[in-house]
This record gives C-alpha cells, sequence and structure tokens, in this order.
C-alpha cells in the first residue's frame, strides 16, 4: 500500500470498513490503492466503486471494451497520471489482442497524436476526450455532433462521456494524494 495519507489494513478495519472492502474486491480477492486510499472515509469508496463499474464495467454500455480502456488510457495519458494508465492501458492492450497494434497506438497516444492510427468514430471519441479533459469550458454542442456525424449514437456518447468525467475524477484523486500501484496487481486481466 502506497500513498501520501494513511491507508487502512485488512487487520485494522472495523466491521463497517470491511463491508466496503469487500464491496472493493478486485477479481483477483485483492482492494487496490486506488479504492483502498479512501479507506478513512468509507462512504467515498462505496461511492467510487459503484461509480467505476457503472461508467467502465457495465454489460449495458456498447462501445467495445477495448476502445473504453484505450479512452480511459489516453485521459491518463493527458493528465500524467501513472496509474490509471499503467492499469487501464494493460487491459486495452489484453483486450486489443496484437501486440503490433497495441504498441502503434501507445505510441501515438503517448505522443497524443491519435489520428496517427486512428479515424472515424475511434479519432472523433479521442478528441473528444482530449477537449473534454484539456480544455473542458470550450465544448460546445457541435462537439456532439461531430461525434453523431462519425456515426456515434447518443447512447455511446454518453458513456464515452462518463468513461472520461471518471478517468478525470480518478486521475486526480490519484495524483493529488500520491497513490502508487505498490503492492497492487496491475490490470484487470493479469494473471495471480
Amino acid at each position: 500500500m502506497s500513498a501520501w495519507i494513511k491507508m487502512i489494513s485488512d487487520d485494522e478495519a472495523d466491521d463497517a470498513l470491511l463491508d466496503t472492502l469487500r464491496l472493493a474486491r478486485t477479481p483477483h480477492g485483492t482492494v487496490d490503492n486506488v479504492m483502498r486510499v479512501h479507506s478513512l472515509r468509507p462512504n467515498t469508496m462505496r461511492g467510487h466503486v459503484i461509480l467505476y463499474r457503472a461508467a467502465l464495467h457495465d454489460d449495458a454500455n456498447t462501445l467495445p471494451m477495448w476502445l473504453q480502456e484505450t479512452i480511459s488510457s489516453y485521459v491518463s495519458i493527458l493528465n500524467d497520471c501513472d496509474y490509471s494508465y499503467a492499469n487501464h492501458w494493460a487491459n486495452a492492450r489484453h483486450l486489443i489482442g496484437n501486440d503490433t497494434r497495441a504498441d502503434a497506438i501507445e505510441v501515438a497516444l503517448k505522443a497524443r497524436r491519435p489520428e496517427t492510427v486512428f479515424d472515424g468514430r475511434e479519432f472523433a471519441l479521442l478528441e473528444y476526450a482530449a477537449k473534454l479533459t484539456l480544455k473542458p469550458g470550450e465544448m460546445h454542442e457541435d462537439d456532439v455532433a461531430a461525434l453523431r456525424k462519425q456515426g456515434v449514437n447518443d447512447g455511446e456518447i454518453l458513456e464515452a462521456n462518463q468513461i472520461i468525467g471518471y478517468f478525470n475524477y480518478v486521475n486526480r484523486l490519484l495524483n493529488g494524494l500520491g497513490v502508487t500501484t505498490d503492492g497492487d496487481t496491475v490490470g484487470y486481466y493479469a494473471k495471480t
């Protein structure tokens, strides 16, 4: 466990915190630091878990999972959030399932030039992600119209918006509290 504030271990947790930690457990059976950093205020951990799963791991989402994870990774790159980038790029890479393609995407995202590997709706979503992350006060209805023009429907626009908004929240939480992946299992698909 690593952060600039105290994080309570399972051994030190009271019953209320243990209940929330059960909700926050990963498929690996662990509680990642991104959630454990809330241990002094379990109510925010509970809200965070619910928001995360609704934004990124909801079966009703129709954007491909690899694209959801790629958008998450790009927002994290734009915010210089190593924690989220490490986890969500590992997920995107796994879901892309082609190392050559994944390498090219990673280079383009890190260079902040997604247009070198994407076009159409995928590029439009990444452009929207960049503007909403870096210039939120400059968003206009035309930004949504541009997505529709590329064939992104309103439900998918909402999905992307919520993923982008969530990662802007969590990147600031992680960077602001110095949370690292020390002790975490990195990536949803990691083998333990």
